[in-house]
């Protein structure tokens, strides 16, 4: 039970901290409402999920095996990320502008884990942590992953619960829009450390 309660701990903690998933979640809540946006939450929940599994049945050996197969992942990433943020940050303020605008799918939610360097450092670190080689490795990958499923709704369902708050609260064109650019800016921070990794790996190279 310990241990059950120390990867529930973890999952919490990663899942309810500030990261990509949650600013695009509570962004989506502000500009589509609640309802628009359930599709979008639950792609990154799932998407998530399948990512653990995946990650756990061998993926990160393959990026072990040919880091430039990885290399090119972050890559595509950081520019994916670049561009959520610009079409955020480029979003009209008002409500209706909001309701007509581009609104992100459960495939974006699901697609987007494999380019959200959080999700690789909690994925990895996951499974690198809590699994051991003496008991069933797959027994204990699906465990950990069901436990981020369960998690990981109520988790980053919060951000949308705040978002639907400050819709409420952002009800000027003005105000929408300061706030959509700030939440950009707080995405395109969160692509820094992926940056630096990256400039780090291509120094090497």
């Amino acid at each position: 039970m310990d241990f059950f309660l120390a990867i529930v701990f973890f999952a919490v903690s990663s899942s309810i901290t500030p990261g990509p998933n949650n600013i695009l979640v509570m962004t989506s809540g502000v500009n589509h409402g609640v309802k628009k946006t359930l599709p979008l939450l639950t792609g990154i929940c799932i998407g998530f999920t399948v990512m653990l599994l995946l990650v756990g049945l061998g993926f990160s050996a393959i990026f072990e095996a040919f880091p430039s197969i990885h290399l090119i992942i972050k890559f595509l990433g950081v520019i994916y990320l670049g561009y959520l943020a610009f079409l955020i940050a480029t979003s009209k303020g008002s409500v209706e502008s909001a309701k007509e605008g581009k609104q992100l799918t459960f495939l974006n939610g699901a697609l987007f884990q494999w380019v959200n360097g959080k999700a690789w450092i909690v994925a990895t670190g996951a499974i690198a942590t809590y699994t051991t080689a003496d008991s069933n490795f797959f027994a204990q990958n699906l465990m950990i992953a069901m436990i981020f499923f369960f998690v990981s709704f109520p988790c980053v369902g919060v951000w949308l619960a705040f978002g639907s708050i400050l819709k409420n609260a952002l009800n000027s064109s003005k105000s929408r829009k300061a706030f959509n650019i700030t939440m950009a800016s707080l995405l395109l921070l969160s692509v820094v450390p992926v940056v630096i990794e990256l400039s780090r790996m291509i120094g090497l190279a």
